[in-house]
């Protein structure tokens, strides 16, 4: 069990097919991943790619197809059969006990132990293991005292503690700050280019296929349209096999969305502070502190991007500002004036939300999509009339003509929310909270897992807000996300906002040193103290 993988294994799956029902997941895929090489499997949502790695691991048995290990066919029925041929999976979110140290987490993924362990001789095989890897972690460390990246590689030293040669990544940097992210694919890198080990990787992020892998393929609605070395291809290509459009120079692949990307109108500096916090602190669920002190100020017309590993106190801050959390110290200001997040505020100074989660924290799946779209404004006219009637024709009418606006589907308003795939429901969401003038747009994380045509789709929606006059807070962990769209970028780290820079001038580095809470702010010369903060708030 400690020794290490001697050579990489190779897999190729050759027409590959299942279906659920009457739907076709996969269709006819092939899939050559040689040893020792990174392979990114690129794909939107429901093209198939969870559907063929749950086939390499034995969740999900292929109606239709061989696979094949280093040139010979093998049949995996189970993850047992799949772990018997050196093939592992490390997925998007963690699996470890937080309640344990490392090195029982290790043991425990061996699956059956003696009902006594002998702790010394693991201790001496576990250290033995740890030294001939190429990163370490103490093996008394509690789980739940690392770092996102630290849990990340544990979940990738599990892997190789188990001796598999073939691992499979599901979106592996989702979690990490920048430098987390290339440390670990970067050991990916070099594992891969040693022999011992080989790598298939799903990812949404063109930055990482380009600069870490050998080989890319794109499935699109369960069908292979693609597969190139990486050196041959690029960016806009990868794109247009993702949407099924062609892109040209005059013609770019994001043209393909329903929203038309316009030109961004400069940022005005001279324009009013819309949303304003001033020292304000947060509690988290166990009383403690998650958000310290915090000041901020977004004006008309600008997109504030707050950049942070997830768990930093965001989630925490989004809450106090849509009315689900109290603020324990400070102040709010919207246009000026206090503000607690009522309802009646909310309403009368047009400030609107896009929560993290839609599905769970802007909607009740088992109502309608016309309900749903109508939550905000049910019991006002136009659909409520003489005091307690609700109109449902006013209702059908207004669903109909937003869901057309920002394009759901399908575009049935009788059809319960909780049935529409994840961009859809985004869209609806999108559609009551837009849908009318905005003043204050809070939004977290926008388009965590959704597909291309999604994000781009949704990512146009936001510039279009902030183009009409709205103060848009981005609260995303993406920080591609945020150097694409924001004006100005913050960064918060254990609750504190520590960095503050226009995003014209970000060091995508700085940014992830700050993120990590290793970020100098006096050196930085973009970095704004809270006080010029409260000078600009007034």
């Amino acid at each position: 069990m400690s020794t290490l993988p001697r050579q990489a294994l190779g897999v190729e799956v050759i027409d590959a097919s299942k279906s659920f029902g009457a739907f076709r997941a996969l269709d006819g895929v092939s899939i050559k991943v040689k040893a020792g090489t990174i392979h990114a499997l690129l794909g939107e949502n429901g093209a198939g790619k969870s559907t063929l790695v749950k086939g390499l691991v034995g969740y999900g048995v292929l109606d239709d197809g061989q696979i094949a290990a280093d040139g010979k066919e093998v049949h995996i029925h189970s993850p047992r059969d799949a772990q018997a041929l050196g093939i592992g999976m490390v997925y998007q979110h963690f699996t470890l006990a937080s309640g344990l140290s490392v090195e029982e987490n290790l043991l425990l993924a061996r699956g059956k132990m003696s009902w006594k362990i002998d702790w010394k001789a693991e201790r001496a095989a576990l250290t033995a293991f740890m030294q001939r890897m190429p990163f370490r972690l103490p093996l008394d460390a509690p789980v739940a005292t690392l770092a996102a990246g630290e849990k990340q590689k544990l979940e990738i030293l599990k892997q190789l503690y188990l001796q598999q040669r073939f691992l499979i990544l599901d979106e592996p940097t989702s979690v990490l700050t920048p430098q987390e992210a290339d440390e670990v694919l970067g050991l990916m890198r070099e594992l891969t280019t040693r022999g011992e080990l080989t790598v298939l990787m799903i990812t949404h992020k063109f930055r990482e296929v380009m600069a870490y892998a050998d080989d890319v393929t794109v499935l699109r609605k369960g069908r292979q349209v693609g597969t190139s070395a990486v050196a041959d291809t690029n960016r806009d290509q990868l794109a247009a096999w993702m949407m099924g459009t062609v892109a040209t120079q005059d013609a770019p692949v994001m043209a393909a969305v329903s929203v038309e990307r316009v030109p961004r109108k400069p940022l005005d500096e001279a324009a009013p502070v819309r949303l304003a916090l001033r020292d304000v602190s947060v509690e988290d669920d166990r009383g403690h502190t998650a958000v310290k002190h915090a000041t901020l100020s977004v004006r008309a017309g600008e997109i504030l991007g707050l950049a942070g590993v997830s768990g930093n106190g965001q989630k925490e801050l989004v809450e106090a500002l849509v009315g689900q959390r109290r603020v324990k110290t400070g102040d709010m200001q919207v246009a000026g004036r206090p503000y607690h997040a009522t309802r009646d505020q909310m309403t009368q100074r047009r400030v609107f939300a896009i929560p993290e989660e839609p599905l769970k924290n802007a909607c009740v799946g088992s109502m309608s999509v016309a309900q749903n779209l109508a939550l905000r404004d049910f019991d006002r006219e136009p659909l409520r009339r003489g005091g307690w009637w609700l109109d449902r024709r006013a209702l059908r009418e207004r669903a109909m003509q937003r869901i057309g606006e920002f394009n759901v589907r399908p575009p049935v308003p009788e059809r319960a929310i909780g049935t529409l795939s994840g961009g859809n429901v985004q869209r609806a969401v999108l559609a009551r909270e837009l849908g009318q003038p905005v003043d204050v747009l809070i939004v977290a994380n926008p388009v965590f897992g959704l597909d291309f045509a999604s994000v781009a789709d949704i990512h146009a929606r936001l510039m279009a807000a902030r183009d009409a006059g709205a103060a848009v807070l981005l609260v995303s962990e993406d920080l591609d996300e945020l150097l694409e769209l924001a004006d100005r970028i913050m960064v918060i780290a254990e609750g504190e906002l520590v960095y503050d820079t226009p995003a014209a001038r970000a060091d995508r580095a700085v940014l992830g040193q700050h993120m990590a809470g290793h970020g100098d702010t006096h050196a930085q010369p973009d970095a704004r103290p809270a006080e010029k903060i409260k000078e600009a708030i007034g």
